[in-house]
């Protein structure tokens, strides 16, 4: 192993690498029985002689430190919290050190003031309890996963990519992949391109980085709808643009309520986020005429519209666009599983070159294990039929779901039913829209119950309160229970 030791000038080399060393190990850098390079190997690495070394080690052999065991080389000692005080002492020191030179570094490297405006994280889904009762939004069940198949996939394409050289590879992804992907979307979402049209992405939310760098410009309208994806409000943001919150009603994305300067305007049609409504075919129509006056790009995340289970699907806006302004995109991070981590993008013809670039700069490419394993996954069947399964446990789900909340809870909630997608919004009634939507997700945690409230998705109208029921990954069962819980504690909380 290698010892980051830093030499300075020719004057006791000895002492500076002692000193080095033990503080190291005082401070818990250098663990008990960890293995030091030979005294020949450290000379040649920090360029001294070995005589150096040697005294440095017959030094901190004496004093207990280090110990020798024969044929096998030299440690670090064990035990060494016999000196607690010392190394408590040089802990204090090493730790005074660190927020010296992190004080200097805040004053000499400073990121631009947006990035001091941002959340520290974004409002990924995460789960609120730690029971199998939780509604977590955007979240999909791995247990129903494939995991044996998956397997085989990834071991063809270990064995493909141990043939292959090692060189980059195409910045829009894998060919087998894009013509996978190619393929199912003409099949299942009426969007017909070319393999060479479609990029593969580090998931959805890379896909809307990439396309705000290309198309923004500091001071730049982007238009998104109220409510709406944080992530999205925050991706928009830190490019520099002015980010216009846009209402939604029962038929998706107010258009008429769009700024007329709009560079940018970002949709989910299918499935509103988080509401769940899908757009009129009226209103999208009218929104690609409004763009095509202004020269507008669309974004339209598709984000879980594999999962419809009533009512006839509408095309998407990309099947519907002539004049080439909407970039498509979607995601396999509600099909298979988030860790995925693998999105694409279909974007307009002129707006294809310039994405390349970008990605290029970016990152170069993706993880191609993933996406070849991913593409035989595709085009063995393997992915229609996990769909098939996963959109059969989902009814039920869903249906369970309805149940409650139509039956013993409808004096409590007003469902918003949505057509598709893996999770629903319902508004708060009564006493328990008076309680509000934080002092009913807190009641609930106390019994072992995840909520989530509406609120946090709204970026300027002021929210009915409601909550977001995910049940990607709650069973059928654990609803059942968890709801049934829910009506027997709202008539007390709700008081």
């Amino acid at each position: 192993m290698d010892i980051h030791i830093a030499v300075e000038g020719h004057h006791d080399l000895s002492g500076q690498i002692y000193r080095q060393l033990r503080a190291g190990i005082l401070e818990g850098r250098l663990a008990g029985g960890t293995r030091l390079p030979s005294t020949r190997d450290l000379a040649t690495q920090l360029g001294v002689s070995r005589k150096t070394t040697l005294d440095v080690f017959e030094r901190l052999l004496s004093e207990g430190y280090l110990s020798a065991r024969a044929g096998s080389g030299t440690f670090v000692a064990d035990g060494l919290e016999r000196l607690p005080a010392e190394r408590s002492a040089q802990a204090r020191a090493a730790a005074r050190s660190r927020e010296r030179d992190a004080a200097q570094a805040k004053a000499a490297a400073r990121a631009q003031p947006l990035w001091e405006q941002m959340p520290d994280s974004l409002p990924l889904p995460r789960p609120s309890v730690p029971s199998p009762l939780d509604f977590i939004g955007g979240a999909t069940d791995k247990s129903l996963f494939p995991f044996d198949v998956w397997r085989r996939c990834v071991n063809h394409a270990l064995r493909g990519q141990a043939r292959s050289p090692g060189t980059y590879r195409d910045a829009a992804g894998e060919q087998q992949l894009r013509l996978a992907i190619s393929r199912y979307l003409a099949f299942n979402r009426a969007v017909s391109s070319n393999w060479e049209d479609v990029i593969v992405t580090q998931g959805a939310q890379h896909a809307l980085d990439l396309m705000a760098r290309i198309t923004l410009r500091p001071g730049e309208i982007v238009a998104i709808e109220d409510p709406g994806y944080p992530p999205a409000h925050a991706c928009f943001t830190v490019t520099g643009a002015r980010v216009v919150p846009v209402p939604v009603d029962s038929e998706g994305l107010i258009v008429g309520k769009l700024p007329d300067k709009a560079r940018l305007v970002y949709v989910t049609p299918s499935h509103q986020f988080p509401l769940g409504m899908p757009m009129s075919l009226e209103r999208r129509v009218e929104l690609l005429e409004w763009a095509q006056k202004r020269g507008a790009v669309i974004i339209e995340d598709d984000y879980d519209c594999e999962y419809r289970f009533e009512g006839r699907p509408m095309e998407p806006l990309k099947s519907l666009d002539r004049a080439g302004l909407v970039a498509y995109v979607g995601t396999f991070s509600k099909t298979i599983f988030p860790e995925l981590r693998i999105g694409y993008l279909v974007p307009p013809a002129s707006l294809h070159g310039p994405l390349l670039k970008a990605r290029q700069i970016a990152d170069c490419h993706g993880c191609t294990l993933t996406q070849t394993a991913l593409a035989s996954f595709m085009l063995n069947g393997d992915f229609a039929r996990h769909l098939r399964r996963m959109h059969k446990a989902y009814a039920a789900r869903r249906a369970v779901l309805l149940e409650h909340l139509q039956g013993d809870l409808a004096r409590w909630f007003e469902p918003i039913v949505p057509t598709a997608g893996i999770h629903l919004a319902a508004r708060l009634k009564g006493a328990l829209a008076s309680l509000g939507e934080e002092a009913l997700v807190a009641a609930a945690r106390e019994a072992s119950i995840g909520l989530y409230g509406l609120a946090p998705f709204h970026h300027r109208v002021t929210p009915q309160p409601g909550l977001m029921f995910g049940y990607g990954s709650i069973a059928a069962e654990h609803i059942d229970t968890a709801l049934t819980a829910l009506a027997g504690i709202l008539p007390r909380i709700a008081r």
